[in-house]
C-alpha cells in the first residue's frame, strides 16, 4: 500500500463518465464517418482526473460531488473508490442523470461533446466546511460548466483559505467564450491558478502568452499558463519561469491538463520549487496521454520519480 500524506487535499466538482474514441487521423466532421483506434468508457470529468491524479501521487483525497442513481453514476464512484478516494461527501439524485463526455482524440487534439445532467446540480447547500478539517489544500475546476454552484466559487474558496487551506483554481474553457467578469472574485481566493494557451489569451485579452502571464502575475500568487507538449510557464513573486515538455507518443489527450495540474500541485505541496513543480507536472501531463481517458496513463509517485530520473532537466524557454 503506498504511503499517504498526513493530511489531504480536498475536491470539489463535477462527475461524469467520458466515452472516449481516440486516434482519429482526422478532426470528425458533420456527414462523415471516420474510424478510430481504440475506444473506452471510462471516468471523466476534470475534477475526477485532477484527484486520481493527485491519489497515485500519493495525496489523500476527498471528492465533493453529485451523481445520479443510474449505472453512470454507480460507475463514476467505483472507479473512485478504486483509486482510494473518499466518496463519503458525494450525494446521489434520483431525478437526474449522471453527466457524460464524448472525447473524440486525434494523435495532437480532441472535440468534446457534453450532456451537463448532474455536472450543473452541484449547490453550495450540499457542501459543508467541516469537511475541510484535517486536509491543507482545495481544488475546484470547471467553473463554466458547474451553472448552479458557479457563484458560490469564490465564498468556498475564501473559506477553505481562512481554514489554512491552500488553493488552486483551473477554469477550464468558457464554451460561451465571454469570460464574464464575475471570474475575477474567484482569482481574489486563489493560490495557483491553471490555464491553458487560449484560455489565458481570452481571460486576459492580451496579444501573447507573456503578457496574458504578466497580467496574471498581478491578480494571483502564482499562474501557470500549459502549452501542451511545447511545456508550461509560470509566474511567481513577479518571477517567471519556463519548463520545456517531454516527447512521449500521445494516444489520447483526454485530461492531460488536469494530470498536469495533478502533478504540479502534488510537487508545490511538498515543498518543491516552481521550476520542479513544473517539471512533475510537465511529466504527468505527457504520461496521461500514453493511455486512453484521463487516468489510465496517470503515473504512481514512484513511476513519476523514475520517469524524471530518465530524462534530463528541462527547463528553459518552451
Amino acid at each position: 500500500m503506498r504511503k499517504k500524506s498526513a493530511k489531504g487535499v480536498v475536491v470539489i466538482g463535477e462527475l461524469n463518465i467520458d466515452i472516449v474514441a481516440a486516434g482519429l487521423s482526422e478532426s470528425p466532421k458533420m456527414g462523415a464517418e471516420i474510424l478510430a483506434t481504440d475506444f473506452q468508457l471510462t471516468l471523466g470529468s476534470a475534477s475526477a482526473i485532477f484527484a486520481c491524479g493527485v491519489a497515485k501521487l500519493g495525496h489523500e483525497v476527498t471528492f465533493v460531488s453529485r451523481v445520479g442513481t443510474d449505472d453512470f453514476g454507480k460507475s463514476c464512484l467505483a472507479a473512485l473508490r478504486e483509486a482510494g478516494i473518499s466518496t463519503r461527501h458525494i450525494s446521489r439524485d434520483e431525478d437526474l442523470k449522471t453527466g457524460v463526455t464524448v472525447s473524440l482524440s486525434t494523435q495532437g487534439d480532441r472535440a468534446l461533446v457534453t450532456y451537463l445532467g448532474t455536472i450543473a446540480a452541484l449547490d453550495h447547500e450540499h457542501i459543508r466546511m467541516s469537511w475541510f478539517k484535517g486536509h491543507r489544500h482545495l481544488h475546484m475546476t470547471s467553473y463554466f460548466l458547474q451553472s448552479r454552484l458557479r457563484p458560490s466559487f469564490p465564498q468556498i474558496l475564501r473559506e477553505a483559505r481562512e481554514l489554512g487551506l491552500s488553493t488552486s483554481f483551473d477554469p477550464n474553457s468558457d464554451p460561451s467564450h465571454a469570460w464574464s467578469d464575475s471570474i475575477r472574485d474567484v482569482l481574489t481566493h486563489t493560490d495557483i491558478l491553471f490555464l491553458n494557451e487560449t484560455e489565458a489569451l481570452e481571460l486576459t485579452r492580451a496579444g501573447t502568452v507573456r503578457a496574458a502571464l504578466k497580467m496574471l502575475g498581478t491578480q494571483v500568487p502564482c499562474a501557470v499558463i500549459k502549452l501542451g507538449a511545447h511545456g508550461a510557464v509560470a509566474i511567481k513573486n513577479e518571477e517567471t519561469t519556463s519548463v520545456r515538455g517531454f516527447k512521449v507518443e500521445p494516444k489520447d489527450t483526454t485530461g492531460a491538463g488536469d494530470s498536469f495540474a495533478a502533478g504540479f500541485v502534488s510537487s508545490y505541496l511538498r515543498g518543491r520549487s516552481i521550476a520542479e513543480s513544473l517539471r512533475a507536472a510537465n511529466a504527468c501531463g505527457a504520461l496521461s496521454t500514453m493511455g486512453t481517458g484521463g487516468t489510465s496513463g496517470q503515473p504512481t509517485l514512484q513511476a513519476l520519480r523514475r520517469f524524471l530520473r530518465a530524462h534530463p532537466a528541462s527547463e528553459g524557454s518552451p
